[in-house]
């Protein structure tokens, strides 16, 4: 509590705090709830921010000034209410910084969003609700003037990702290129057409827009009536194509079975999933979209099983280095579960059109 005192007295807080205690489970980042005395003081979160994976934290931090300083400017002029309950709030240290680092950890205080709720459960219902709210979220930031820089570079780029995989490849470090033939032969094949973003940008084609980059349910924050206050987890904010909203939620919310399924038999791409969150986020985001956008959100829905296929394949080859595992095969499970997803999803493709041609 003393350390965490020291730490929060470089923000401009208001009241005397009472408690500092952990608040979720975040995988990246350490998130702290602080309570103040007052019962009409403003409750915070205090959050060690994650500095080996965002290791440009003043770009950080100045993505999301920039994305929530624009949000709440739209809710104003859209006469919205309870402004700091819809979209989030970074406190300034004593210096004007929206961070503070103490010599070794960077440091963040946001205002708690009261009576706010977040749900794993993965439904149409929720689905939709997350379609509508990640759509809204685009929708909003799609004239942000500012320029939002690129968090953790080539993240979601296709190209990068395949010339990863070739590099583990030729080494071969663990010696596994034997074992996997059959999904580099698969990957391979599909290369070209799963690069379609990245050439359809480098024609001019394709815009790169302000993107959220980790679109789940639990990044959505409910009130009491079960109504969408806010997206959070702003941290993967910036630019990309918009495929990476809309692919990267179906990957995981449409698997029928686990990302790591052993019983390949319960992964199947869930259509009823894909037409709900479709419904929502083009009821929110059809009125900025380009017609080349529109036309390829089925590519999305198929490029992100293919895209995470090839990160759990390089990391197999490459001996297990970034993903953790349970079991010496575990990486290659998850190879053969994302890849089944991969092939349900594209046997769905021509229904999938026939859905957002529905809901346009």
């Amino acid at each position: 509590m003393n350390n965490f005192q020291s730490i929060v007295s470089h923000f401009k807080i208001e009241g005397k705090i009472q408690e500092i205690s952990p608040l979720g489970s975040g995988l990246i980042n350490d998130t702290y709830r602080i309570r103040m005395r007052d019962a009409d003081a403003p409750g915070y979160v205090l959050q060690r921010i994650n500095h080996d994976v965002f290791q440009n934290v003043e770009m950080l931090q100045a993505n999301i000034e920039a994305v929530t300083t624009h949000i709440r400017k739209k809710l104003i002029e859209q006469g919205a209410d309870d402004l700091d309950r819809k979209v989030l709030s970074l406190i300034r240290t004593e210096t004007g910084k929206s961070y503070w680092n103490d010599g070794q950890d960077y440091w963040r205080i946001m205002l708690f969003i009261p009576r706010a709720k977040t749900y794993e459960t993965v439904n149409p219902e929720y689905s939709y609700y997350a379609g509508r709210a990640f759509g809204n979220f685009q929708a909003m930031l799609a004239d942000i003037p500012e320029t939002i820089g690129e968090t953790i570079p080539n993240f979601h780029n296709m190209r990068f990702r395949l010339e990863q995989l070739n590099d583990a490849v030729s080494k071969d470090v663990a010696n596994r290129v034997k074992e996997v033939k059959y999904y580099l032969s698969e990957i391979g094949n599909r290369a070209e057409d799963m690069c379609k973003g990245e050439q359809l940008h480098q024609e001019g084609l394709l815009p790169k827009r302000v993107c959220h980059c980790d679109t789940k349910v639990n990044n959505i924050l409910f009130d009491e009536k079960g109504q969408v206050l806010c997206v959070i987890d702003l941290d993967t904010v910036m630019p990309n194509y918009i495929f990476s909203d809309f692919g990267d939620f179906l990957r995981s919310a449409a698997n029928t079975g686990a990302e790591d399924d052993e019983n390949l038999d319960n992964v199947n791409f869930n259509m009823e999933i894909f037409g709900s969150f479709t419904k929502g986020y083009l009821e929110a985001a059809r009125g900025f979209l380009l017609p080349v956008e529109i036309e390829n959100l089925s590519y999305a829905a198929i490029l992100f099983p293919y895209m995470q296929c090839v990160r759990f394949l390089t990391d197999f080859i490459n001996g297990d280095i970034y993903y953790k595992i349970k079991y010496p095969e575990h990486n290659l499970v998850r190879v053969k579960a994302q890849f089944k997803l991969l092939q349900s999803a594209e046997r769905h493709i021509p229904e999938m059109k026939k859905i957002i041609n529905l809901y346009l």
